[in-house]
């Protein structure tokens, strides 16, 4: 059968479908636990959750399926904080804040790893089966420790380097993340410009290099997408755009239908939200503060900054100040159930499949 592999038999999944680890809200335990319930590996994306946020969320999903899953976490950055810069950002973002009736400016922590070695700790102590990464690589003892507790550990690659990097701390299987991917660029060796390489170019390249298994992201919407991937040599696909309207996601209202209504000429690579280079939706905040892009402080300080932005606009249907997080084929979106999307995509397969096969008799 075209889904019985490699990954597959590791994962202990019946579907090689991996629903991408968004952080931020959209993957709740309830959308984790239904593509795997369906035969996928559900994803809780646990970057920005405290320690007690991402081991409530690993409990719940337990209970709603006793399926693998797996949780996706940041690997820690911790720049110097500039006051100039924090200054600076604070002064061009202060016309939003006044918009939104938002009266206080965030406080900003140095930030450190301590988080990221709580959120292992807890990930080892509930027996996850399957931990990734994204924004770089974790260090070996990390994954050691996961390994011998029996978790698949995922890396995150955006150029075939970067996945030799992955092969070479350890690491399982890699993502390769293709520039049509929605969401945050994994770059995490040289500029990200220079990273911005389409997915079914990355693929192949990427699998003459490296034995471990190649999982393909961005752009990939539907059957015909993940059947073309894993002709370039992928063994499985993730998708993210593609869960995001879901009816299980914890996308707000306004990010699932600007998503629905938007074209593949709509998205754009920005580093405003967050300070670092993520793709979505172009809006009014991404427009005016695209000029002042160069100077924001990195990540994550600017993206504690806008915090309070992006919460207060979703709550007051302001998508226009949102970061609406979507990848170049929004045009396949649906507002259905995660159960359906993994449904209708093993349909659109087996049609394909049984098509080419009357074709060639």
């Amino acid at each position: 059968m075209w889904y019985e592999n490699r990954v597959t038999q590791d994962l202990s999944i019946k579907y090689p479908i991996i629903q991408a680890g968004m952080a931020g809200g959209v993957t709740t335990p309830e959308l984790v636990a239904a593509v795997s319930n369906a035969g996928g590996l559900g994803t809780l994306g646990a970057g920005y959750m405290s320690p007690e946020q991402t081991r409530v969320s690993i409990k719940k999903i337990k209970q709603l399926t006793n399926k693998p899953f797996g949780v996706n976490l940041f690997i820690p950055e911790t720049p110097d904080i500039s006051e100039e810069e924090i200054d600076k950002a604070n002064e061009w973002l202060q016309p939003f804040r006044e918009e939104l009736n938002i009266s206080e400016r965030p406080k900003v922590k140095k930030p450190t790893a301590s988080l990221f070695k709580e959120q292992i700790e807890i990930i080892i102590e509930e027996q996850v089966p399957v931990c990734s990464f994204t924004f770089g690589i974790p260090p070996k003892e990390t994954v050691q420790q996961l390994k011998e507790r029996n978790s698949i550990v995922i890396g995150t690659a955006t150029t075939v380097k970067e996945a030799i990097a992955n092969e070479e701390n350890g690491l399982d299987m890699v993502v390769v993340q293709g520039s049509e991917a929605g969401g945050h660029r994994g770059t995490f060796i040289g500029s990200f410009e220079e990273a911005m390489i389409g997915t079914m170019a990355l693929i192949p390249q990427t699998v003459d290099h490296v034995d471990i298994p190649v999982i393909a992201a961005g752009g990939i919407m539907d059957g015909r997408g993940i059947l073309a991937a894993m002709m370039l040599g992928a063994q499985a696909v993730q998708m993210g755009t593609a869960f995001v309207t879901s009816v299980e996601s914890g996308a707000k209202k306004p990010h699932k239908e600007a998503i629905l209504n938007s074209n593949e000429d709509q998205t754009v690579v920005t580093s405003t939200f967050s300070g670092k280079p993520a793709r979505g939706i172009r809006n009014e905040f991404i427009t005016k503060m695209t000029r002042h892009e160069k100077y924001l402080p990195k990540y994550p300080i600017q993206n504690t900054l806008t915090t309070s932005i992006r919460n207060e606009a979703a709550k007051q249907n302001r998508p226009e100040w949102m970061s609406l997080w979507c990848g170049q084929n929004p045009r396949l979106s649906k507002p259905v159930s995660a159960g359906e999307i993994i449904s209708d995509l093993l349909y659109q397969i087996d049609d394909i499949i049984n098509t080419s096969r009357k074709g060639w008799s």
